[in-house]
């Protein structure tokens, strides 16, 4: 598919825009990156996805899919002679898309509320987290990553989250690694490949960008 032309809109901090970033670099699929600014979207944003309005948006030959996890099961699917994401047994490529809504329903509301919420709200908030990283660890189990022994959906569906994990634990005043010690170590070796190396910003530029958040909050 040389010619193809495939764009993404997605917004640098959104660990669900990593996703599609991860998959594209694990095809290596060359596309153009459009950063949006999600207080003033852009025609295309709102042309491609009038529906929910957000990023991120992939653009392959002019048409829009929506969703992140959506969108790497679409990348998957077109680009599927280099490096697959999903499993090939129904079973499994199902408990990989279990757990990839799983993370989708319960961690990033349960997350934010760590470093925008205060009181009753932001101690719920870190005691849900901290519970839902212990049933992700669990879910891994002693398997090197959620694909098994092939980095894949699951663990593209989760990667981003781990830029973000210092603002928690500023934030939240607690340790994952002490909470959830096989989970980091998964998150380190996810890591070491270039596709989530080159993609996860860095993770002071992520602190930064929460404390704009707070002070936006009135937190700060």
């Amino acid at each position: 598919m040389a010619n193809d032309e495939v764009i993404l809109l997605d917004f640098w901090p959104s660990m669900f825009g990593m996703r599609l970033r991860i998959a594209l670099a694990e095809k290596e699929v060359k596309y153009e990156y459009k950063e949006e600014d999600l207080r003033n979207k852009s025609p295309l944003l709102l042309q491609m996805n009038p529906i929910h309005k957000k990023i991120p948006v992939l653009i392959h030959n002019g048409k829009p899919i929506c969703e992140s996890l959506i969108g790497v099961e679409y990348i998957d699917e077109v680009w599927k002679d280099k490096s697959p994401l999903l499993p090939s047994d129904p079973y499994v490529r199902a408990q990989a898309r279990f757990w990839g809504d799983y993370i989708d329903k319960k961690l990033y509301d349960t997350a934010r509320k760590i470093y925008s919420a205060t009181g009753d709200e932001h101690e719920a908030g870190k005691k849900d987290f901290i519970e839902i990283l212990k049933v992700l660890e669990g879910a891994l189990g002693e398997k090197p990553y959620y694909g098994g022994d092939n980095f894949g959906f699951g663990d593209i569906a989760l990667i981003g989250f781990y830029c973000w994990f210092p603002a928690y634990e500023i934030y939240g005043n607690f340790s994952i690694e002490a909470e959830c010690p096989k989970l980091v170590a998964w998150a380190k070796r996810c890591m070491k490949r270039d596709s989530v190396a080159k993609t996860l910003p860095d993770q002071h530029k992520i602190l930064e960008f929460a404390k704009i958040l707070r002070e936006k909050l009135g937190l700060e």
